[in-house]
C-alpha cells in the first residue's frame, strides 16, 4: 500500500506514477477527497469532544439546578452529534482504506515508460540457442511419446489444463524442486515449508486482494485461501513483526504448489503445459533495510541467473516497462529460458524489488539509525517456477532418438536415471 503522504503532499508524483503504468489518474481526486473529508470529520469530533469536556466540568460546579438540566440536555445533543460523526469517520476511514488498496507501487524512476509488454526492454541474454541436428519436439509431443506426461489422465481427474506426470517425468519434476532448493540453501537463504491455504489477512497482506480476488482460490465456509505463490505465507510470517535491524537481511526460500484460476490468461498459452491451474514454483523472499533494497534486488536476480546457468539453459534479462509492471512491484525484471521445441522465450521467474509497499500492508517495521520505527522493504522472485523450467530441460536437453538426458545437477535427485526414455 501506498503511503497517504503522498496522496496530501505530492499529488502530482502520483498522478505520473498511475499515468506511466497506464491508470486512470482521477482516482488521486477521490483520494484527496476521501482523506480531507475524514480529516474534516475528525476535527468536527474533536471539537465537539472538547466543549463537551469543558461543559461537563462547568456542569459540575454549577448551583443552579434549571442552567444545569439546560447545560445537560444540551451536552446530550453533543454526544448524539459524536455518536453520528464517528460512525461518518468509520464510513469515511473504510471508503478511503478500499480505494487505496486498489492503488498500485509507485515505479522507480529507473522502470522504462512503456505501454505493455511489447516495450519490455531485453537487457542482456546469457548463451546461444542450442543447434540441434534434428528437429526439436516440443514438450507437448515429446512427454507423451516417452509416456511421462499425460493430457488425458489430467483432463479426466479435474479438468482443462491439468495433466499427470508419471516415472521419470514425476522424478524429474522433483528433482529440479529439491535441488533448487538445496542451490537457493548454499545462496544464503533460510528454507521454510510454510501452509498451502492462508487467511484472507494474508493475502492482502501480501498485495493479493482485493485486486486478484477472481483469480484465487477459496474455501466455501472458512476464510481460507489456496495459495497463489510462496510469496504468501512467506510475507504473512513477518506481518505485524517488529524485526530487530541486527537481523535484516532476512533471507528465505521455499516451495509450494501454486493455483490460480487464470481467468486474465483466458486463450494464452493453451499448448502442452506452460499454463495451469495448478503449478509448482521454488520461491525466494527478502526482508530488508530501505537503503539495501536495490543491493539485495541485484543479489536475487544474479541467484536466479546461477540457476538457470548451472541448469545450462540459454536465458535472458528482460526489464519490465511501467506498463506492464505488476501491482506489488516498484521495479521488476523477469528471468525467461529458450524452449527450442516450442521455439520461444518462456518467463521462468520475475524478480521485483517491492519497497515498503507490501511492509505498509503487513505492518512489518524495523528500527532505522535514526530511531524511528520504519517499514522494511521486501522482494521476491521465483527460483524457479515450473513447469516452464521443466518445460526447459524437456526440450533442451532432448537427443535425434527421442530421449532425454538428464543435466548433470539434477542427477542425484533422479535415482540413478541418467536418461529418460520411452517407458522409464
Amino acid at each position: 500500500m501506498i503511503d497517504i503522504k503522498l496522496v496530501r503532499e505530492n499529488p502530482e508524483k502520483l498522478r505520473g506514477a498511475l499515468h506511466r503504468r497506464q491508470m486512470d489518474t482521477s482516482v488521486v481526486d477521490q483520494l484527496i477527497d476521501l482523506d480531507q473529508k475524514r480529516r474534516s470529520l475528525l476535527t468536527q469530533v474533536e471539537d465537539l469532544k472538547a466543549v463537551r469536556n469543558i461543559t461537563s466540568k462547568e456542569i459540575g460546579a454549577l448551583k443552579d439546578e434549571q442552567e444545569r438540566t439546560t447545560k445537560i440536555r444540551a451536552m446530550r445533543e453533543v454526544s448524539e452529534s459524536i455518536s453520528h460523526l464517528d460512525e461518518e469517520v468509520i464510513s469515511a476511514e473504510q471508503a478511503l482504506k478500499a480505494l487505496m488498496a486498489t492503488i498500485p507501487n509507485v515505479p522507480e524512476a529507473a522502470v522504462p515508460t512503456g505501454v505493455d509488454e511489447s516495450e519490455n526492454v531485453v537487457v542482456r541474454t546469457i548463451g546461444e540457442k542450442p543447434a540441434f541436428d534434428f528437429e526439436p519436439l516440443p514438450h507437448w509431443e515429446l512427454g507423451p511419446r516417452l509416456g511421462i506426461l499425460d493430457f488425458e489422465q489430467g483432463v479426466k481427474i479435474t479438468g482443462s489444463r491439468f495433466y499427470v506426470l508419471s516415472g521419470a517425468g514425476a522424478s524429474l519434476q522433483r528433482a529440479l524442486i529439491a535441488w533448487m532448493l538445496d542451490l537457493h540453501t548454499r545462496q544464503g537463504y533460510l528454507e521454510k515449508y510454510p501452509p498451502f491455504m492462508v487467511k484472507g489477512e494474508t493475502l492482502f497482506a501480501s498485495g493479493q486482494l482485493p485486486k486478484f480476488a477472481g483469480n484465487l482460490y477459496k474455501d466455501q465456509e472458512e476464510d481460507l485461501w489456496m495459495v497463489p505463490t510462496a510469496e504468501v505465507p512467506l510475507t504473512g510470517i513477518h506481518m505485524n513483526d517488529f524485526i530487530d535491524a541486527e537481523r535484516l537481511p532476512l533471507r528465505y526460500t521455499a516451495y509450494t504448489p501454486c493455483f490460480r484460476r487464470e481467468k486474465m490468461s483466458a486463450g494464452r498459452d493453451v499448448r502442452g503445459i506452460k499454463r495451469g491451474h495448478q503449478f509448482d514454483k521454488v520461491e525466494m523472499y527478502i526482508f530488508c533495510k530501505p537503503k539495501e533494497s536495490m543491493r539485495e534486488l541485484e543479489k536475487i536476480l544474479a541467484d536466479a541467473e546461477q540457476t538457470c546457468t548451472e541448469l545450462g539453459l540459454t536465458f535472458r534479462i528482460v526489464q519490465l516497462c511501467s506498463g506492464d509492471l505488476g501491482f506489488n512491484a516498484a521495479i521488476s525484471y523477469d528471468v525467461e529460458v529458450w524452449a527450442p521445441g516450442c521455439g520461444e522465450w518462456l518467463e521462468v521467474s520475475s524478480i521485483s524489488n517491492v519497497t515498503d509497499f507490501q511492509a505498509r500492508r503487513a505492518n512489518i517495521k524495523y528500527r532505522s539509525e535514526s530511531g524511528h520505527k520504519d517499514f522494511v522493504h521486501t522482494l521476491n522472485g521465483s527460483g524457479l517456477g515450473l513447469p516452464r523450467t521443466l518445460i526447459a530441460v524437456m526440450e533442451n536437453f532432448q537427443q535425434s532418438d527421442g530421449s532425454i538426458r538428464i543435466p548433470e545437477v539434477l542427477k542425484p535427485w533422479m535415482g540413478g536415471i541418467e536418461i529418460i526414455q520411452p517407458g522409464k
